[in-house]
């Protein structure tokens, strides 16, 4: 089985006092390593954009590390890419500051005659969050969710996490009725109750009941409550993290364990508890990958 993510890599500086660790991270390229750890044998691919400067090289070389397939990753003479800031609070919570609007992940498929999306007609199964919709030019995007419409008719799976971040969009009701889109026409549902919250206006428990009677494979993600099964409506008892120094890439971890169980066959309980259990060790450390 072939998978694609898609979206930005970054350079991170995860703050510790008055130090820095530099790293590589990104929401989908963190699932995407996190999938590739917990089902080695699956192929998986990042699709990206980015320069040919030193820190565009360390991207590459950490994709490659991880046995990530670079083989569509672009790379542009004129790109650089987004950076960002994590810091934390006493409970462990993030906070982001980012510089990322020169990235050159936000012309990834862009060509003088349009977009082209050829580099993602050989996969089975390809994951993309509201993030790598947000940063792509509005027409891209449109275009984008009209290619993978046409891909599912052709057999290919699509798995899809909300990750909504307001200030990338700018307009709210560009972000909901994208992602609507991509709710309507994904095969597995990774969204965040507290992400849907804040787009939609609902309370957890109308979120809850909007993405259950969708009937999709996937998992509402609730942070330390455990996440809602989609498919059988069960919540489950999942154990509290030992220790939170750290949330970020919470949610981009269960994404990857859970994608890594339900492409493999696991069973829904054993692809949750998996999500959930990877997601409490990232927390417990600073920065969104965990040490190998």
């Amino acid at each position: 089985m072939r998978i694609a993510a898609i979206g930005e890599a970054m350079i991170e500086l995860s703050m510790n006092g008055e130090n820095a660790v530099v790293r590589v991270a990104g929401d989908t390229l963190n699932t995407a390593i996190y999938l590739k750890r917990c089902a080695p044998d699956l192929d998986v691919d990042y699709i990206t954009r980015v320069g040919t400067d030193a820190f565009s090289d360390r991207i590459v070389a950490t994709m490659a590390a991880e046995d990530i397939g670079t083989g569509q990753v672009e790379r542009v003479p004129e790109g650089t890419p987004g950076l960002y800031a994590i810091t934390t609070d006493a409970a462990g919570e993030r906070s982001f500051t980012y510089w990322r609007d020169t990235s050159a992940a936000r012309m990834v498929f862009a060509t003088p005659t349009g977009p082209d999306f050829s580099a993602l007609e050989t996969y089975d199964v390809i994951y993309l969050s509201a993030i790598t919709l947000a940063i792509l030019p509005a027409s891209t995007r449109a275009a984008l969710i009209r290619w993978l419409q046409a891909f599912r008719r052709t057999g290919g799976r699509v798995a899809f996490d909300s990750n909504y971040r307001p200030k990338l969009w700018g307009d709210v009701d560009a972000a909901r009725a994208a992602m609507t889109a991509m709710w309507v026409l994904c095969d597995i549902a990774l969204p965040s109750v507290d992400d849907e919250m804040d787009l939609t206006g609902e309370t957890a428990e109308q979120v809850a009941k909007r993405f259950l009677a969708m009937k999709r494979t996937g998992a509402l993600k609730r942070g330390e409550v455990g996440p809602l099964c989609l498919e059988t409506g069960s919540s489950g008892t999942y154990p509290a993290a030992p220790k939170v120094v750290d949330t970020t890439a919470a949610g981009d971890s269960f994404n990857g364990a859970y994608l890594a169980g339900i492409l493999t066959g696991a069973p829904q309980d054993e692809a949750l508890h998996s999500g959930h259990n990877l997601a409490a060790e990232v927390i417990g450390h600073r920065g969104a990958i965990l040490p190998r």
